[in-house]
């Protein structure tokens, strides 16, 4: 009698793995031949296919160097790269048999970086700290201020304070792994030139030595809400607003803040909406149109040449140029007084249409954020970030405050919600949403 489970058992039939598979596992393959000595590849898991932190492959040809950084707490140096520095881990890390970490791998910017702890059987060894550095790594980042403090916090050693260079503002820090880092700012295309003193404008232009508005900085923002009467109340309760005349019905002014702000009523998709500095109005629609976006033709108003804009996801925007072209002082990266904007995330569908939309229009350059599909806009003021993935393109503006518990009550109060405040590594913040779902967020900074 035959075996039935041989009889009702199907042909082996032979077939072609996944491609993606087959090439995240040759790439695997490959890069294992690399690895320090000790690690025990059989022990590590493989990404899946389609996770966005696969490790590359590498490339035939490609040259470079990839700082390979040695620590005493891998898991402790990684947490701190992304917190402080903005780091993307690439990968799941690789863990040797005795729990030690044998090979790891970031995003930092548009390079790479890799650690792994100490290894006696391999020769490397974690720097100690007191010692001189034998070695530096520089590190770009948009506000290098907010970086040095974000990193003293963090247990971070300031060995040279922030400072203005001729090229460029940076620091010296030690982490405490360690490793010495300097952190470093591009010289800003809006600075004044020292040879050329800034002279003071009647109409309010940047005194001498004051930075000037740069292309790309936001000049003026606006927030649209169903019911501007609601808004005026309930933001005048919580931030301390007072109010001008805007210039409609439907309008209105924030008083007594640093970047010019208004209010708008009588729209159904609560955002912020936002206007920013150009070099040449014209120009800036041509680009416009020229990137996938509509715009209307340029009008010269009282406060300046504008145009009002949609980029290529929907989104309504405006560029503008002061009267005489002449821009007023920059502003600090995240306001200075109770009140002022922050900081503002742009929540869209598709980042990576984002980002190339406005790194055409208006010239913006990226940095990964600290969470998925997140978009640091370098050197924008104020503070400015990507989110993607969002079914609704959305400004959700953050707003300095003093006190961010006490806020926090004033918002209850007046009929909103705000989440118990957070501490990150830039501050204290709460998630809130007004009375008519307008969403913001608190920021003690």
């Amino acid at each position: 009698m035959p075996d039935p489970f041989e009889a009702l058992r199907s042909p082996l039939t032979p077939v072609e793995p996944d491609p993606d598979f087959a090439a995240a596992l040759r790439a695997r393959i490959e890069r294992a031949l690399s690895l320090p000595e000790g690690v025990i590849v059989s022990q590590t898991t493989l990404p899946s296919p389609d996770a966005t932190t696969e490790l590359a492959a590498p490339r035939d040809g490609a040259t470079g160097v990839t700082p390979y950084l040695v620590v005493a707490d891998s898991r402790r140096a990684l947490e701190w790269y992304v917190e402080v520095l903005g780091a993307r881990r690439r990968g799941e890390a690789i863990v040797m048999a005795d729990g030690r970490v044998g090979h790891a791998e970031l995003e930092l910017g548009s390079s790479a970086l890799f650690l792994a702890d100490e290894s006696p059987e391999s020769h490397v060894a974690a720097p100690r700290l007191g010692a001189d550095a034998t070695v530096s790594l520089v590190v770009e980042m948009p506000d290098v201020d907010a970086a040095v403090r974000r990193a003293t916090e963090a247990g971070a050693t300031v060995e040279r304070p922030p400072a203005d260079n001729p090229y460029g503002r940076n620091a010296v820090v030690r982490d405490p792994f360690g490793h010495r880092w300097i952190i470093s700012a591009a010289p800003d295309a809006g600075a004044p030139d020292a040879a050329a003193p800034v002279t003071t404008t009647a109409d309010g232009g940047a005194s001498p030595g004051e930075q000037l508005m740069a292309p790309g900085d936001i000049g003026y923002v606006s927030l649209w809400v169903p019911d501007v009467d609601r808004a005026r109340a309930f933001f005048g309760v919580v931030l301390g607003w007072s109010f001008g005349p805007g210039s409609a019905e439907q309008g209105a002014q924030v008083a007594g803040v640093t970047l010019h702000h208004g209010l708008w009523g009588g729209v159904e998709h609560n955002t912020l909406f936002l206007c920013y500095l150009v070099d040449d109005v014209d120009a800036a629609v041509a680009r416009v149109r020229a990137a996938g976006g509509e715009a209307q033709e340029p009008t010269d108003e009282p406060y300046g040449r504008v145009a009002s804009c949609l980029d290529d996801q929907g989104t309504a925007f405006a560029v503008f140029r002061p009267p005489g072209g002449e821009p007023g002082p920059r502003l600090a990266q995240h306001g200075t007084r109770q009140g002022d904007l922050a900081y503002v995330t742009l929540e869209v569908d598709d980042s990576s249409r984002t980002r190339a939309f406005y790194g055409a229009v208006l010239g913006w350059r990226f940095s990964p954020g600290r969470v998925d599909d997140g978009w640091q806009v370098d050197d924008v003021r104020p503070g400015t970030g990507i989110s993607g993935g969002h079914a609704s393109a959305t400004g959700v503006p953050m707003y300095l405050v003093d006190d961010i518990g006490s806020a926090v009550q004033r918002v209850r109060a007046a009929g909103g919600t705000a989440s118990e405040p957070r501490r990150q590594p830039y501050g204290v913040t709460s998630d809130c949403v007004d009375d008519q779902g307008t969403r913001f967020y608190l920021g003690e900074l």
